[in-house]
């Protein structure tokens, strides 16, 4: 039996902050993964993450999982669909 469960969010003015910051931060990697993934002709998701995600951690203050999903946030980097998803 599947289980589907609509849940909204509803944060303080501070954690609503944190969130548009974060999100902010997420597309400005993915878009700098994208360039990176032009630049060096890189289509594959694995090498993709390889040359990528410690700059994308540190330079952005990431986390792990942030920053994990970058290559796949644009068309070409991983995602099978091809198509990016608005964050």
């Amino acid at each position: 039996m599947k289980l589907v469960v609509q849940v909204k969010l509803l944060p303080t003015p501070v954690q609503a902050a944190a969130l548009e910051a974060t999100l902010h931060a997420c597309n400005e990697a993915a878009s700098w993964v994208s360039e990176v993934a032009f630049e060096k002709d890189v289509k594959n998701n694995f090498a993709l993450r390889r040359l990528t995600y410690d700059q994308a951690k540190a330079r952005w203050g990431l986390g792990a999982q942030a920053a994990q999903r970058c290559p796949g946030r644009f068309p070409g980097g991983g995602s099978p669909s091809g198509r990016c998803r608005a964050g």
